[in-house]
């Protein structure tokens, strides 16, 4: 998956039109930047608290990193050999990992890294996307695309795949696959009850939900649909929100050609990566309740930070972070809605 002219396949699809904010009617409040945290090292993917109110996050050079967020202190938890995104505490003191070039990790507490899952239905697992591990031990992860890797994922975009997994990895080990549509699957948040899934489906526009228990187990349905922006990783906040990153807002000719001949994608496909459509670097989290009503939405384009891919809130601190930034920041306030 290395070669930037792989030929892509585009399917059609006709996405619900974006919605008519496309200014700031929405907003509740704005991204303000109160500080910012470094993490010696580059594109913090995704931020999460552990329990003790410690930052955690993976860098572009493969080590895991706690962070103190009241003094900055790093600790170096180990290296996965490879590229870490999504993250999550586990109940053994470890942190799941959700590395894109080696599957699903766990790293213990003495830095050591056990491969966990490697393969799936005998393919070998590659953008393993964001995790999340219920009471029991069960662990559920996403993975955001069979044919893409994170290098060349705008071709993933542009030929609308819907290749990204939901996976299940049961205590015992067992592997089983969930969801194999969905489209660009990243971020997970297990709901407190452990009823279902939020899944952000990037390319969709969208959070779904998966249900986990109930009449309706293994049905999926909107949670939160035609959103105006693209939905990176989430959290679940000590606030009872879910908190969604907003990498990007959508691309309005891109929306104009998923519709159309994939001849034209293909066209987009092959220009000059210089020329090629940019995403427009904005600053944007989001935050709804448990029934996807919406709570907060905050922006900002001042150019002080942009292309968040993750937002987390532990007692009140929300912090967030970039692939495509060294450092973590400190939001200065949670605005009510309004």
């Amino acid at each position: 998956m290395t070669a930037t002219r792989r030929l892509i396949s585009p399917r059609r699809w006709a996405p619900p039109p974006a919605p008519a904010d496309r200014g700031r009617t929405r907003v509740t409040g704005r991204f303000v930047v109160d500080r910012r945290i470094a993490t010696g090292g580059h594109g913090p993917e995704d931020v999460i608290f552990d329990e003790r109110g410690g930052l955690l996050t993976g860098l572009g050079d493969g080590s895991v990193v706690r962070i103190d967020p009241a003094t900055g202190a790093r600790t170096v938890l180990g290296n996965t050999g490879g590229r870490p995104l999504g993250l999550e505490p586990s109940a053994d003191g470890g942190v799941l990992v959700c590395d894109h070039d080696r599957g699903l990790l766990r790293m213990s507490a003495d830095g050591s890294v056990e491969v966990l899952v490697d393969t799936v239905e005998d393919r070998p697992l590659t953008f393993a996307s964001n995790v999340v591990e219920g009471p029991g031990g069960t662990v559920w992860f996403t993975v955001s695309t069979r044919r893409w890797d994170l290098e060349h994922h705008l071709g993933d975009f542009l030929e609308h795949s819907c290749t990204g997994l939901l996976v299940r990895r049961d205590r015992d080990g067992a592997v089983t696959v969930l969801r194999d549509d969905l489209k660009f699957a990243n971020g997970l948040v297990l709901a407190p009850d452990a009823s279902h899934l939020l899944v952000a489906e990037t390319s969709g526009y969208r959070v779904s939900r998966y249900r986990l228990t109930g009449p309706n187990a293994g049905g999926m349905e909107p949670f939160v649909d035609n959103l105006p922006g693209l939905p990176d990783n989430m959290s679940l906040g000590r606030d009872g929100l879910v908190w969604v990153s907003l990498v990007a807002p959508r691309n309005a000719l891109l929306d104009r050609l998923l519709p159309l001949p994939g001849f034209l994608r293909l066209l987009v496909w092959n220009l000059p990566e210089a020329i090629r459509p940019e995403a427009t670097p904005i600053a944007w989290v989001m935050a709804f309740d448990l029934d996807g009503r919406l709570v907060h939405d905050l922006r900002a384009d001042d150019g002080s930070y942009a292309f968040v891919t993750s937002v987390a809130e532990h007692d009140g601190t929300l912090v967030a972070g970039s692939v495509r930034q060294d450092d973590i920041v400190v939001l200065a306030h949670t605005p009510s809605a309004g």
